[in-house]
């Protein structure tokens, strides 16, 4: 297991490899469709980004209603290759990392290799689980958007495995080629 503190660097980002189960720690903001929509309306724009993406992490999350006394409902992944329109420009901003789950198209996985960033995937279906590891849920734009607005997350040991290193490893490919042997 591997522990890894926000942000990331470019020396953690180069020697993780697929396949890595790690625990990360720190900040990390959730952003799904809508949020990546709203971005790219802000840059058509020229406005700035609600956040300074550079060095960031963002978790394809919308987190449920808190249950009263809770920091936050269930926050498990949403499927990652919704956003993969908006993902190669979001790293060339600088967001060196994405959780969330399922595969990433060619095209963004070359991008992590170009901008030496990384991929996680967290465990679907996990949600409940997942949220005891985020010790902190803040607000941050667009709250017309509900569970999909942006929030800054603290998260404290969240538990992850690496899909897509900055070397070009790909974990559901070298699955597959195990399975085949």
């Amino acid at each position: 297991m591997i522990h890894i503190k926000m942000p990331l660097t470019e020396e953690t980002i180069l020697r993780l490899k697929a396949g890595d189960m790690v625990e990360l720690s720190g900040t990390v903001y959730s952003a799904r469709d809508a949020t990546h929509k709203k971005f790219f309306d802000a840059l058509e724009n020229h406005e700035a980004m609600p956040f300074d993406i550079e060095g960031q992490v963002i978790y394809y999350m919308g987190p449920t209603p808190s249950p009263p006394g809770k920091i936050i409902g269930a926050a498990g992944p949403t499927t990652s290759s919704r956003m993969d329109s908006y993902t190669p420009r979001l790293l060339e901003l600088g967001l060196k990392g994405m959780i969330g789950k399922g595969k990433r198209s060619m095209e963004v996985r070359e991008s992590i290799v170009k901008n030496k960033a990384v991929y996680f995937v967290a465990i679907g279906g996990a949600g409940a689980l997942a949220a005891k590891r985020i010790r902190k849920s803040q607000l941050i734009a667009y709250p017309e958007l509900g569970p999909e607005a942006l929030y800054k997350l603290e998260m404290d040991r969240f538990p992850l495995i690496v899909a897509n290193d900055s070397s070009g490893n790909d974990i559901f490919e070298l699955a597959r080629k195990e399975l085949n042997r």
